[in-house]
This record gives C-alpha cells, sequence and structure tokens, in this order.
C-alpha cells in the first residue's frame, strides 16, 4: 500500500517564483462549435468550450491514421503497390493509380500533408491486411489514450455516423502524435518532392504563426472546418483544437495568444534532483537520497499555487540499497488538481552492515551494471 506525503511548493518553496506573465484576462470570443487548449507536457486543458461534444472530425481523422500504422512496425521505406479499390476515392487524393508504387514514407506525406483519402486506404490496407482491421486498431488505440468520445469508422474521415470525437479527445490525440518523433516531423512540414509528387502543407498556420509546429486541417460539408494544430515558444508547447469553426485560422491564432500570453514553462522535476532522504535499516548510511527520474515541465500561471505529495511503496528501506530503485511517485497539483507524476528513485547505493567478524566490521553492497 502506497503512502502519501504531502508537500505545498507556494512561492520560492523549491523553484523559486514564476515570471512576471502579461496577462489578457478572458479567452476570447470563437466561431468554433467545440475548442480546447492544452498544455501538450502534462495534457493538462487550459481552456474548453463544449470540448466534450461528440462531433464530425473529418480529415483530422487522419492524425490517428497515420499514428497507428507508424506504431505498426512497418519500415517507412517499405514499397506499397497501388490497389484499385485504393483509387479514385471520393475527396481529397493525391491521385493514386492502380499498380503504381510508392513507399509508406510518400504515402504518409501525402496523407498528413495533401490530405488525400487514397492514401488513407492505402496505408491502411498496407498496415492492417485490411481496411477493417486497422480502423479496428485505430478505435483500440483510442481506448488506450483515453479517447471516452470517440469512435472510428474509417481511416480518412469522410462523414459516417459511427465515427466522431470531441475536440478534448483530439487534443490528448494531438499529444500523443507529438511524441511520434516521426510523426511530428511529418506533419511539421511545410512542403516536401518525393518521387514525382510534391506535397504541401494545408496547414496556413505554419507560415502564418511564429513557433507554429503542425498538425493536420480537415473538413466536409456536415463537419464543417476542423483543424489540430501546436505551436511552441519559450518552452511551452500548445495544442489546439476546433470543431465546427468557420473562422479556425483566426480561432486558433487568438487562442495560442491568449496562452503565451497567460502561461510561462515551469519545471516540475528534472532527473536526477535530490528531493528528499528515506530512513535505511541495517544500512552504513541511516538514510538514503531520494531522486526524481524524469523531467518535468508545465504551463503555469503566476497565481496558481503548485504542490507536491510523495506516493511511496516503502517508508523505510532495508540495506542493501541499489541507486536507482523505485521508490513510488510524485504528484504535482495545481489548484488542488492532479498536474503530472514523476518517478522516484533511490539516489545512491548503500551497502549492508553484517555481522562482525575476527574484531572488523564486515559490509556488503549491490551495484547495477
Amino acid at each position: 500500500m502506497k503512502r502519501l506525503f504531502s508537500i505545498a511548493l507556494a512561492g520560492a518553496l523549491l523553484w523559486g517564483t514564476l515570471p512576471a506573465v502579461r496577462g489578457e484576462g478572458s479567452p476570447p470570443k470563437l466561431s468554433a462549435a467545440s475548442a480546447v487548449l492544452m498544455d501538450a507536457a502534462t495534457g493538462r486543458v487550459l481552456y474548453e468550450k463544449d470540448g466534450r461534444t461528440r462531433r464530425l472530425i473529418a480529415s483530422t481523422t487522419k492524425l490517428m491514421t497515420a499514428l497507428v500504422a507508424l506504431e505498426s512496425g512497418r519500415s517507412l521505406e517499405e514499397v506499397v503497390t497501388i490497389q484499385p479499390s485504393w483509387a479514385g476515392v471520393e475527396g481529397s487524393s493525391i491521385y493514386l493509380r492502380p499498380g503504381e508504387k510508392l513507399t509508406l514514407e510518400a504515402l504518409l506525406y501525402g496523407l498528413l500533408l495533401r490530405s488525400g483519402n487514397d492514401a488513407a486506404l492505402a496505408i491502411a490496407s498496407h498496415c492492417g491486411g485490411t481496411v477493417e482491421n486497422f480502423v479496428a486498431r485505430m478505435n483500440a488505440r483510442a481506448r488506450e489514450l483515453g479517447m471516452a468520445d470517440t469512435s472510428f469508422a474509417n481511416p480518412n474521415g469522410l462523414d459516417d455516423e459511427k465515427h466522431y470525437s470531441s475536440a478534448c479527445d483530439m487534443a490528448l490525440l494531438a499529444r500523443a502524435c507529438l511524441e511520434n518523433e516521426a510523426l511530428a516531423h511529418i506533419v511539421a512540414t511545410r512542403s516536401i518532392t518525393l518521387g514525382t509528387r510534391t506535397f504541401t502543407n494545408h496547414n496556413k498556420l505554419l507560415w502564418r504563426y511564429e513557433g507554429c509546429v503542425g498538425l493536420k486541417t480537415g473538413y466536409t460539408e456536415k463537419a464543417g472546418r476542423t483543424l489540430v494544430s501546436a505551436a511552441k515558444r519559450e518552452g511551452v508547447t500548445l495544442i489546439c483544437v476546433t470543431l465546427n469553426a468557420p473562422g479556425d485560422w483566426a480561432d486558433h491564432t487568438a487562442l495560442f495568444d491568449w496562452g503565451f500570453a497567460n502561461y510561462r514553462a515551469r519545471p516540475l522535476s528534472r532527473t536526477g534532483e535530490r528531493v528528499g532522504h528515506l530512513p535505511v535499516s541495517g544500512g552504513l548510511s541511516p538514510v538514503c537520497p531520494v531522486e526524481t527520474a524524469e523531467d518535468l515541465t508545465a504551463a503555469l500561471a503566476p497565481d496558481e499555487k503548485l504542490e507536491c505529495a510523495w506516493e511511496l511503496s516503502e517508508d523505510t528501506l532495508v540495506a542493501p540499497v541499489s541507486a536507482g530503485t523505485p521508490v513510488g511517485e510524485a504528484v504535482y497539483s495545481v489548484n488542488g488538481e492532479e498536474l503530472a507524476r514523476a518517478p522516484l528513485v533511490t539516489g545512491r547505493n548503500i551497502p549492508e552492515i553484517l555481522a562482525p567478524q575476527g574484531g572488523f566490521m564486515r559490509w556488503r553492497s549491490v551495484f547495477r551494471n
């Protein structure tokens, strides 16, 4: 059973005070029916407008298509032979021709930059065996990410009553996409030529908004304009999602401006940072230092109260102790709501004291390779 130890981190107790922030008051008014602004580092929602209502999401679906494909273990250099059933699909297209051969990488660029519905079918069939199997994987991945208001019926986002998500869920998906190095690189690409095709990104924010790093546009007549984007400034990465937003470019610009004006990056933990000690029984040292084992940063406003609680598996260690042994988690909260967790580990080796032999005290230590 874990034991809980709370530590209030008000003011400069551990990390000093937050830098001054030029606040802009209330969030802007938006054209979007649903919208979310999220801190990418922690997944904390900084702004929400009808964020959990299920809506059509159009081609922003293709973020999940790309994520599942890249997590399938397939090589980007694999050559895909285009089948007749993949060509000529309705909507946006990269105009695949039956019998044509493209790499999986080229198909992914066509999917995410040009929003090719035909590329989506090719990727799904190649990586999943069938489109149906691939869509099942998309739904399974959504459940893993906690996307409780999401259902996928196809890999391209064409309208279907069983195909929907919410702004909050799409922000969770965007966060997972940014953590995938290959996917994050593709969605941040403005234009690329692969083989005989040149793909130019439909996301105008890559040109219009300083610090924009992707992600994906979408549109159908029923869904309206949908947009998932992210921008990074001064150590803060913000994710913005709007669904059914006639003025989506302006909505995202306004939300990013508000977010960056009101929040600043704040380190919660650093790898190897000593945060306390635990008593040791039977060791050469009576205590063992405890360290955080992960770098964590959060976007915080200057008036927010940060707190930390230790959830420990044991409140006393028994020697010998190896450095790096997990002992629990540091749980960070703001305004009473959990923000993030960092693993806690022992910070040094503590040898065991053994019974004396021949007048000399023996000791034994355990070291990890």
